[in-house]
């Protein structure tokens, strides 16, 4: 499953593209806080890259560069918050909220955290390395993963997917420095953000087919809320 959950299947991730627009649409707003220019912000450009490879209306990008920017008025205000806790059947849970208003969402959140178990602050992150991750595809045949991430100054790496995306490792410091170094090794830079990656996570070996599905559920519920941006979840492949 990786260090990010994800929703499986073509009808979920046909039903997330709402969902997906929403998301983008918050980092774009963050990033151009930066200042409205793609040319001269390189955060900004990345993320419009990322919303137009997803087909993004060009008025929904339009829009959040300026509100984000301030030029619609005020700027808008987002706060990032960090949940921590446990799906069903204790597998390790961390959360990454953007939210307007942490009131609501932390309502929320502890609705959705019933069949699970919410924690407090460090009562699970202790369990996971803050990471630098990197989603790139091969843009050239033969590109060899593993000499980009060992050239390029990452961490690690997770093999290409059934998308053919291959998912970067670095230090949190690190992150910048190779996204601008991998396409010099024949990757193109997809997205990269600060996330979490599990120490220990648990083998699905170790649960049924009936709690895998438990846990998968719970899962999509919480990556289902409008505020949330990011699930990572300690759960092996």
């Amino acid at each position: 499953m990786g260090a990010q959950w994800k929703a499986k299947g073509k009808a979920q991730a046909a039903d997330a593209r709402g969902k997906l627009f929403g998301r983008l649409a918050k980092d774009i707003m963050m990033a151009a806080k930066s200042g409205a220019d793609p040319a001269a912000n390189s955060r900004l450009r990345l993320v419009v890259e990322q919303a137009r490879k997803v087909s993004m209306p060009k008025d929904t990008l339009e829009r959040a560069i300026k509100k984000g920017a301030g030029l619609l008025g005020d700027p808008v205000q987002f706060e990032r918050v960090i949940y921590e806790g446990f799906a069903p059947h204790q597998v390790p849970v961390m959360v990454e909220a953007l939210t307007d208003n942490l009131n609501r969402t932390a309502s929320e959140v502890r609705v959705l955290f019933r069949k699970g178990q919410l924690g407090s602050s460090g009562s699970v992150s202790w369990d996971f390395d803050h990471v630098g991750m990197i989603e790139a595809e091969s843009a050239q045949t033969g590109a060899d993963a593993e000499l980009a991430a060992i050239e390029a100054g990452a961490q690690d790496f997770e093999p290409a997917d059934e998308d053919g995306v291959t998912v970067f490792i670095t230090d949190p410091t690190d992150l910048d420095l190779v996204s601008k170094a991998l396409p010099e090794h024949g990757f193109t830079v997809l997205s990269n953000k600060l996330g979490y990656k599990p120490k220990n996570p648990v083998d699905p070996a170790n649960l049924s087919a009936e709690q895998l599905e438990e846990v998968e559920n719970f899962l999509a519920a919480i990556d289902g809320n409008d505020d949330v941006q990011n699930v990572f979840v300690g759960l092996g492949a």
